[in-house]
């Protein structure tokens, strides 16, 4: 091994560091999940500007293409393609036999797997597919995942190399779950670079300055105790430290014990290495402690957080604080080489005693890149000195000559020049923009790349201009004001907000801020958008709150207080009860969601004191419920007049398919449809701003009756008139009578050709996306003379659809053995572990009580989640909408414990389901069973007799809970319109 240079003149071999590096990337991916990592639809300028932002000055190339035969001639002629990295998403090629045939090609080219979801990882496993791929990683939100699969191939190529040349250090990391090292990389990494990045200053100059960023610690991820042993021998000198789970395969089997036995036998040899151990059992810590380690349970809401913090307490990241032994407490810190000396000439002795018998210097000076001043400092013991003062002295004179040789050197996006505020997309702050501001971002991209615009003459096809606060300005927030401990912990909503409220935010945003609410001088929507928002599997579909502000003040100042409150409050919705029990159901920890938050223009016009959209909606490219003519690939469309709180909130909308917008789908007579039509609408109150710095007052939009937007003429566009006289819907509202939403003069006058927009929009995003998506939108009908009719994208996202495919067959059953059948079912497969029903009493139940019952509903899925017992919720109306007399107003974590829901008609009304609420989103993002009957109109069948009879194990005023020894039956496959429930009874 050759003699390091002395640090204070050029090292010949730090110029050979890194010298295997990845020079293209191919990705095998639909257009959308491409867009996706990159937030703004170009990969290759997102890698470049990571790569350029951490001055390195070589970043790699991307190529994609969503097509497997292209894919294979790519690598088949550019032989600088180093790298592939493919998604499930493919149209023509499956993933196993695209890795095949490229290995056959090129049998040591690394091959990626990056899955959206850990039930893609888990049908890898299920078939067998995992030994295809060099490694498989998790994509949640963060596109730095890419840098980490960068740096993680570099790095394995590069060690052994570097490691001989240069001493660079190394870092082992064990962990076999792939959603904790997709989760642990990226942060490392990130880490990593931005330590590497703060030592820029050190360099003499840029050439310098790159070679100290090569020189950054190597990440050696290990799956198993063989290979982590076989890194720690290699390079045992220069191990920086070790991160290692407990549990990991040995001698080719899981060993609950692998990762003690590992610390066990590295702290033998090599006891000043620090070592990192997690768990999910809370007795490793003792494990730890007895060998010398740190101990992180897995299980904690601030697992990340501690893995940064070993980080930087035992591996030398950031700056080196000088304490006494036996105590926590600072008696200095050093940022740089200058403060360091500064500080080692005035620290007590005692300080210079611990961390010197700990050699806790070199490993400062190593992470630092310092290898040749560690290396001669490492050796040396304390007692080689007379004395501590010898020692303090002689530290000194190897820093400063160290120092004396060098000398210490060192797209803001938005711009109040450029930022036009009718048409701009801009960001503020550094880090991710979160799921639904990608989307936005790549709906920009998507009209633009396929001239959307220019396909419907006079209308205009756009994004509302927006400004997104990024994640880093969440993270500093959050940090300034010391809020993830309390907000991680606290059960109080009310305390939260509070909180969050009277918290301080970061005065360096302040500038762009202003400038922000000088320039949109129009009403605002301020809107979540986390990092796990739109998500493929679990879209957080109405979690995260929402607000939409006047913004009509006079003095700017109270202006942007108002956002700054509506910010704060989109901040504090993360770490509300609902939101910890919707994440509880996920895969994700909270530690690992982020918000960033859209300032965005709303959608509408003002009519008086309203301000509204002549209407709003939600398009599916696919319907759960299709009727001939129509066909599930026809999609379905929820319309609704004025904002889109009344189709999120799942309440009387009007639905339609927009290849036959003509053709009724849910009314059976005239009556039926008045029964069912919107009687009010969502405003903005441009008099009346809410109060939002009141921590215990609710945010809701006003209502307003249909009178009003007669008189503000937009019901027009969107109206019709029922006649009592003689029970017959009018188009228009040229006759007297009752006054109802029917979107007739749209869908049958084609006054607007909503349909066509939406048609072409859901055909063209299923292409991009690879699959099924939900559109959100608004238009403007009522515009001035002479400009076009307005129609805003406001969100696109993929629908969540990953049920079984396969064909379930249905036996022959007698309905003497049945509880409930229906044609209109979402779901498919075989669900036969729920022992438990919760039911609201049909003889009880009124309209007027829906209030009451959700109250109850939520006592007994709480009991039943503690419990661990899945169940099979009954009731009347629509679940989780927002209006008590349509249905039962819970929310969704109030039923989160319910596997199968049945929701049937009221004894005087026909339910319809709501396939473009937020409550329908969770129940495909969870895969839950959704019955819908209407027994009194012919469609399906319940039991209520049976219900009703059978022995009650715990009672409410208006629910019932009930529970069988032998489980119920239930059987679902919407691919063939039948679902059935059986009697336990039969099982016996």
């Amino acid at each position: 091994m050759k003699k390091l240079d002395y640090p204070g003149e050029p090292n010949a071999g730090m110029q050979n560091l890194m010298k295997m590096r990845v020079r293209e990337i191919l990705l095998v991916s639909s257009l959308y999940d491409s867009f996706m990592l990159a937030q703004d639809g170009q990969l290759n300028e997102v890698l470049l500007s990571e790569f350029v932002g951490l001055n390195m000055y070589q970043a790699p190339i991307i190529t994609r293409t969503g097509d497997g035969k292209r894919a294979l001639k790519l690598v088949k002629e550019n032989p600088r393609i180093d790298l592939v990295i493919t998604t499930m998403q493919m149209r023509d090629v499956g993933a196993k036999r695209l890795v095949n045939r490229i290995k056959k090609m090129r049998p040591d080219l690394p091959l990626i797997m990056l899955a959206n979801e850990t039930t893609e990882i888990h049908s890898l496993i299920k078939n067998g597919e995992t030994e295809l791929f060099d490694k498989i990683f998790l994509w949640q939100g963060d596109f730095r995942i890419l840098l980490g699969i960068v740096k993680f191939i570099e790095d394995r190529w590069n060690v052994k190399a570097d490691t001989e040349e240069v001493g660079v250090q190394s870092i082992i990391l064990v962990e076999d779950n792939v959603k904790f090292y997709s989760s642990f990389l990226p942060l490392i990494y990130a880490e990593v670079m931005n330590h590497s990045l703060s030592l820029m200053r050190d360099g003499l100059n840029m050439a310098d300055k790159l070679i100290r960023m090569r020189a950054r610690p190597k990440i050696l991820l290990c799956e198993t105790y063989e290979e982590a042993w076989d890194y720690y021998k290699r390079y045992k000198k220069y191990v920086l430290g070790i991160i290692t789970d407990i549990e990991f395969p040995r001698k080719g089997k899981k060993d609950p014990q692998a990762g003690a036995y590992f610390a066990k036998q590295v702290k033998a040899k090599s006891p000043d290495i620090p070592v990192l151990l997690q768990s999910f059992q809370p007795d490793v810590a003792e494990i730890a402690e007895a060998v010398g380690a740190s101990f992180s349970r897995k299980d904690s809401p601030r697992l990340l957080d501690k893995l940064r913090r070993f980080m930087f307490d035992h591996l030398g990241f950031g700056s080196f604080v000088f304490r006494l032994p036996n105590s926590d407490s600072e008696v200095g810190s050093a940022g740089d080489l200058r403060e360091f000396e500064c500080q080692i000439a005035d620290v007590p002795e005692e300080s210079i005693l611990f961390h010197g018998e700990r050699n806790h210097f070199s490993t400062w000076l190593k992470t630092r890149t310092e290898f040749a001043l560690a290396a001669e400092l490492r050796p040396r013991k304390v007692e080689d000195y007379p004395s501590l003062e010898e020692l303090r002295q002689d530290i000194i004179a190897r820093l400063r000559k160290a120092r004396h040789a060098r000398n210490l050197h060192l797209i803001a996006d938005f711009s109040p020049d450029k930022f036009d505020p009718e048409s701009s997309f801009a960001h503020i702050g550094g880090g991710s923009m979160g799921g639904k501001a990608r989307g936005l971002a790549f709906i920009n991209h998507f009209i633009n790349f396929y001239s959307i615009r220019d396909r419907f003459s006079d209308i205009q096809i756009f994004i509302p201009p927006a400004v997104v606060l990024c994640t880093d300005v969440f993270d500093h927030f959050m940090e300034l004001n010391r809020l993830s401990e309390f907000a991680a912990n606290a059960d109080d909503d009310n305390e939260i907000v509070d909180r969050f409220l009277t918290a301080e935010f970061p005065s360096e945003y302040y500038s762009d801020l202003i400038a922000t609410i000088r320039l949109m001088e129009y009403p605002l929507a301020v809107r979540s958008s986390s990092l796990l928002e739109d998500s493929r599997y679990q879209p957080f579909s109405g979690v995260y709150n929402t607000y939409m502000l006047p913004n009509n003040h006079p003095e700017p100042d109270v202006r942007l207080n108002e956002l700054l409150i509506a910010i704060k409050r989109v901040y504090a919705s993360i770490y509300l009860k609902n939101s910890k029990q919707y994440m509880k159901a996920t895969p994700y920890l909270l530690e690992e969601e982020k918000m960033g938050v859209i300032i965005q223009k709303l959608t509408g016009c003002k009519h008086e004191n309203r301000f509204y959209p002549d209407l709003s909606g939600v398009v599916r490219s696919h319907n759960f419920y299709s009727s001939k003519p129509m066909e599930p690939e026809d999609g379905i469309a929820s319309v609704a007049l004025g904002l889109g709180e009344t189709v999120v909130a799942g309440g009387k909308t009007v639905k339609f398919c927009p290849s036959y917008p003509k053709h009724p789908i849910q009314y059976t007579s005239p009556r039926d449809f008045l029964e069912h039509t919107q009687s009010q609408f969502y405003a903005l109150d441009l008099n009346n701003p809410i109060c939002m710095s009141d921590m215990g007052k609710q945010y809701e939009l006003p209502q307003f009756g249909l009178d009003a937007a007669e008189k503000d003429e937009t019901l027009f566009n969107v109206g019709s008139t029922y006649s009592t006289e003689n029970e017959t819907i009018y188009d228009g509202l040229s006759r007297p009578g009752i006054r109802m939403v029917s979107f007739a003069p749209i869908l049958k006058m084609d006054v607007f050709p909503l349909p066509e927009i939406l048609e072409v929009m859901t055909f063209l995003g299923r292409k991009v996306m690879a699959g099924d998506v939900e559109i959100e939108f608004a238009a403007n009908l009522s515009v001035p003379r002479g400009q076009p009719k307005e129609f805003s994208v406001l969100q696109m996202k993929p629908m969540v659809q990953h049920w079984d495919e396969s064909s379930l067959e249905f036996d022959d059953i007698d309905k003497s053995e049945i509880i409930c059948e229906t044609d209109k079912i979402l779901g498919v497969g075989v669900i036969n572990n729920i022992h438990d029903i919760v039911t609201v009493d049909y003889v009880k139940f009124e309209r007027s009580n829906t209030v009451e019952i959700a109250r109850e509903i939520e006592l007994f899925n709480a009991r039943l989640l503690s419990e661990e017992r899945p169940y099979l919720l009954i009731g009347f109306g629509r679940w989780g909408s927002a209006d008590h007399w349509l249905g039962i107003p819970v929310t969704w974590d109030k039923i989160s414990g319910a596997k199968v829901i049945v929701e049937t008609g009221f004894k005087d009304m026909k339910v319809t389901p709501s396939q473009g609420a937020h409550f329908f989103h969770n129940l495909m993002s969870f895969k839950i069973g959704y019955f819908t009957v209407n027994p009194d109109h012919g469609e399906g069948f319940i039991d209520w007799d049976w219900l009703s009879s059978q022995p009650v194990h715990r009672k409410g005023e208006y629910v019932r809970q009930l529970r069988f020894e032998y489980p119920i039956d239930i059987k679902m496959n919407s691919h063939k319109n039948r679902g059935v429930i059986i009697k336990p009874d039969r099982m016996k």
